[in-house]
């Protein structure tokens, strides 16, 4: 008899192992950035610092495709947002500061503020 065993499909969307495909392109955004960078400080003879600046604002670029925001309670914005992609975060912010008409509300379990 055969039976049908579950197995992690997680990861089989994945480039190279870590590159999921929203971490590869904000990753490409990072990296771009950078490079606009990297050609100015070039430019002014400074090509170390243009590469250091590259590759820490690829990896950030990583990470704000990759990591969630930590469940805590420590500060009032993970309390709010614990659990949720980073990426998913920053474009509700824009989207909020954004002067249209549409508005974007969270509301938290147990009510407002003053209730709990």
């Amino acid at each position: 008899m055969a039976y049908q065993i579950p197995r992690n499909v997680k990861g089989e969307g994945r480039i190279l192992f870590i590159f999921s495909t929203k971490a590869l392109i904000t990753t490409g955004i990072g990296a771009g950035i950078g490079l606009g960078f990297k050609w100015a400080f070039k430019a002014m003879g400074l090509n170390i610092v243009g590469w250091i600046i590259l590759i820490v604002l690829a990896l950030i670029g990583f990470s704000i495709g990759t990591f969630k925001i930590p469940n805590t309670t420590a500060f009032d914005l993970t309390r709010k947002t614990g659990g949720e992609n980073i990426d998913d975060v920053i474009l509700r912010w824009i989207k909020f500061k954004t002067k249209s008409k549409k508005k974007i509300y969270v509301y938290t379990e147990g009510g407002t503020k003053d209730d709990r």
